[in-house]
């Protein structure tokens, strides 16, 4: 599995949370770094961008060498090094590739846009599934929403299939005490999953959920409701055993399933960590296979 991200010192985002996730999974993870942040758990100082042909390099070195099934892009660095991802999974039509649209609030506003046109424009068109926050999704592919209400799922999916892409998982919507989750295409909604929300502001959460579900349908999910049903729930047991490294936001923690069962039953959570999230009886999706 192709993931494509920047580099994160502070280790809760970027390629650090894609190997984690992926790797939990069982997947062989080829990671080609598009940028470097200069960030902690609490904010992020500087962007390094790598250059274009250096991007082109580290993909084709790798697909030149092993098969791939699937590709994850997170963070693409720049427009420059969008257009040329594109440019080269345009040579391997059966590698699937999911986008993830990462929080960009840091970033200058010109930067913002000229990277989001190239996602729309070049990235969207290749892509099986878009996962990203309700908000800023609503933000990018519908700027001109004319309703004080947000916009719907299927709204939101009917607006990335206008780029080509067919499915939208959809995140982050606050319900009460719940945070619902859907997987939608233009013409229904495949998954509604709610887990209970945890009182804390994490990094990494939509890379971790993002590369779990690359990997599953790397291992061959054919299901693509059952495979975010699985990513949501492995990242909402990895958020209730979060932790707060730093100063700053708190970290999911990857490899919760590692942890002694003993041990995590005589450590009582401290003030302000995550607490364990109800875990929701699994549903039974329809039947939805990606085909892109």
């Amino acid at each position: 599995m192709l993931v494509f991200n920047h580099n994160d010192p502070s280790g809760a985002g970027g390629l650090a949370a894609d190997v984690l996730a992926a790797g939990s999974a069982g997947v062989h993870v080829l990671p080609i770094v598009t940028a470097v942040l200069v960030r902690d758990t609490a904010s992020t100082r500087e962007l390094h961008n790598l250059p274009a042909d250096v991007i082109e390099e580290q993909v084709r070195a790798v697909l030149e060498d092993m098969p791939v099934k699937v590709a994850k892009l997170g963070f693409g660095g720049s427009a420059e090094g969008l257009a040329t991802l594109a440019e080269v999974l345009a040579d391997y039509p059966d590698c699937v590739l999911l986008t993830h649209l990462p929080d960009l609030s840091w970033w200058d506003s010109g930067e913002i846009e000229r990277y989001l046109d190239a996602l729309r424009e070049l990235v969207l068109p290749q892509s099986s599934v878009l996962v990203g926050n309700r908000d800023s999704l609503q933000r990018w592919l519908l700027p001109d929403w004319p309703n004080s209400s947000p916009c719907s799922p299927r709204e939101l999916a009917a607006a990335a299939a206008e780029s080509g892409c067919p499915f939208v998982l959809v995140t982050g919507v606050v319900d009460g005490d719940d945070i619902v989750n859907t997987l939608a295409s233009p013409n229904s909604v495949i998954l509604q999953a709610s887990f209970e929300r945890i009182d804390s502001a994490f990094l990494g959460a939509g890379d971790t959920l993002s590369a779990s579900l690359a990997a599953l349908l790397a291992l061959g999910a054919s299901d693509l409701a059952e495979a975010a049903q699985e990513a949501l729930t492995y990242l909402d047991r990895s958020l209730a055993a979060g932790f707060k490294p730093g100063m700053g936001r708190a970290v999911a923690d990857r490899l919760f399933w590692a942890n002694d069962d003993e041990a995590e039953d005589d450590t009582e959570p401290q003030e302000g960590e995550a607490q364990d999230a109800a875990e929701p009886p699994k549903p039974e999706p329809t039947k939805t296979r990606l085909s892109h």
